[in-house]
């Protein structure tokens, strides 16, 4: 599994249940990296999408501990345990986890990569964030694209490499 996200200074992802930024470039590049593949995000990812709805072309898998949640078109996971038997079936470098916060943080010692749009802003209030990935141990930076300019912003597009990866058990 590898992780997908978008980041600023601070490792900010988040305010009040929204993203930060509107990135064309980078929405481009999410949708480069997850087409075809299968997404694992948490319940209030699935929800913040438009009408609630899964991602097309993609298999999504959801996260919730919500029995009465059931929203047709995704594939529903009750546990971590229920998560790994699900994407075991999948190879591993076709899986995505593209959110939310709770899982990014939970769960970045099981991807073998990490890919951070890093946008050179910074947000107050912020309220979520995700590892610093240049000074988690064990990780390293890969590659890093030039400077590119969308939305108003400045991004780089970073993949980090794990270099011990955990094994769910």
């Amino acid at each position: 599994m590898d992780l997908i996200v978008a980041a600023d200074r601070n490792c900010a992802i988040g305010k009040k249940g929204d993203l930060l930024y509107s990135l064309p470039e980078d929405m481009k590049y999410f949708r480069a990296k997850t087409l075809g593949k299968t997404v694992v995000m948490g319940q209030k990812t699935l929800e913040s999408f438009p009408g609630g709805k899964p991602l097309p072309k993609r298999t999504n898998v959801v996260i919730s501990d919500d029995p009465a949640f059931t929203p047709d078109g995704v594939v529903i996971v009750r546990s971590f345990a229920e998560l790994f038997a699900e994407i075991a079936k999948y190879p591993a470098d076709e899986v995505m986890l593209i959110g939310g916060g709770s899982l990014y943080n939970a769960l970045p010692d099981y991807c073998t990569r990490a890919y951070v749009t890093l946008i050179d802003a910074q947000t107050e209030g912020a309220d979520t964030f995700i590892p610093d990935f240049s000074r988690r141990e064990g990780w390293s930076l890969e590659s890093v694209s030039e400077p590119l300019e969308t939305g108003g912003y400045t991004i780089r597009f970073a993949v980090y490499l794990n270099h011990n990866v955990k094994i769910f058990e």
